[in-house]
């Protein structure tokens, strides 16, 4: 039966991408630029991290955040903004004495994670649930900080992406919401492929998928090779969409992507190869629950 998908693209992220793919953005403009394709290609969301200008290195700077919304929001683009937490949960232990944070360690204040969501409010920001090994570094996500970017996410009126890495992620999300800190509808992502998170299978999609609180919106996406495979798979298993070169350089094996169009692109391809359609930014509103 046909059914109403949405596409989030997650267009920048935060990883060492730009030597690799120079069609990953890097300054406020060409983010915005890269969001407003990817919505006409077909995206109802748009996921956006912010680059330092200079280095290209993930940045956490209020006003990056503020020019890449204000370029999307005066452009006429009704596209879904998400706008990432994530950054400033990165702990890198030191070599001659772990007890000593090396360089790369990010950890911040709840308050300093969310601040941007408080002063732009966005539709949506994502909410990282857990803790786990991020490639070399340690992703924290303590449950008092999680709840607390949750009621200071939910007094500035946004809702939550919970953005679960394994199946203990689940759980400590099921508890926030028991706690009454996340509203209805519960929105997940389903991260796989992340090195050392859960894997990009079915199996874990469907575990995964199986332990979500009922009537939860769920997206997945995979990390690389995998990201066009696990995308097909969450439509059959009825969930929605993420792509994007922050999880993925390439629209084919040795083909680099040109932008996030083109990934966004083949997202719909595959949404409706299966007879579902695309959503669009106002129906993707009317299933998550929130108007502008």
């Amino acid at each position: 039966m046909s059914r109403k998908v949405m596409i989030s693209c997650a267009i920048t992220g935060a990883g060492d991408s730009v030597k690799i793919n120079p069609a990953v953005p890097v300054l406020p403009k060409d983010i915005a630029r890269e969001s407003i394709e990817a919505a006409k290609a077909g995206a109802a969301i748009v996921h956006i991290h912010v680059r330092d200008p200079a280095t290209g290195g993930p940045s956490m700077d209020n006003e990056l955040y503020a020019e890449v919304v204000d370029r999307i929001r005066q452009s006429g683009s009704n596209v879904i903004i998400n706008l990432t937490t994530g950054p400033g949960a990165r702990i890198v232990l030191g070599t001659e004495d772990p007890r000593a944070f090396g360089p790369g360690t990010t950890m911040s204040r709840p308050d300093t994670r969310v601040s941007h969501v408080q002063r732009l409010k966005p539709e949506v920001c994502s909410l990282d649930i857990g803790s786990f090994n991020f490639g070399a570094h340690v992703f924290v996500n303590t449950p008092g900080h999680v709840t607390e970017m949750a009621d200071m996410i939910r007094a500035a009126g946004v809702k939550p992406e919970l953005e679960v890495f394994d199946l203990g992620g689940i759980r400590q999300a099921k508890a926030m919401i028991e706690g009454g800190h996340v509203e209805k509808p519960y929105l997940f992502q389903l991260c796989l492929g992340i090195p050392w998170a859960a894997e990009a299978t079915p199996e874990t999609m469907i575990a995964m998928r199986d332990l979500l609180p009922e009537g939860a919106i769920w997206f997945s996406f995979g990390v690389s090779r995998q990201q066009f495979p696990m995308a097909a798979l969450a439509v059959v298993l009825g969930g929605h969409v993420r792509v994007g070169l922050e999880d993925n350089l390439y629209l084919s094996r040795g083909v680099l992507a040109p932008g996030n169009a083109a990934l966004v692109e083949r997202a719909v391809e595959i949404i409706e190869s299966i007879g579902s359609e695309v959503a669009t930014p106002d129906e993707a509103r009317g299933i998550l629950g929130i108007w502008k």
